[in-house]
């Protein structure tokens, strides 16, 4: 298997090369996202507030607009 895979590296590097980055891609959506929580403390992101806090005092409604 090894001599194949350094075969096949060496006769067609772009191939061989874009096959490992292809297949790196999945790999680390496995694998990044725990060792980030694990060995770098990552907490995530917050939730994005659904609704907009409204000031507590009352509204004065805009004036001088008037057509």
């Amino acid at each position: 298997m090894f001599a194949a895979l350094n075969r096949f590296a060496i006769e067609r590097p772009a191939v061989f090369w874009s096959f490992v980055i292809g297949t790196a891609g999945p790999v680390m959506v496995w694998t990044v996202p725990k060792i980030r929580r694990d060995y770098f403390g990552f907490k995530g992101i917050e939730p994005l507030p659904l609704t907009y806090p409204l000031p507590n005092r009352a509204r004065n409604p805009p004036s001088g607009y008037e057509d």
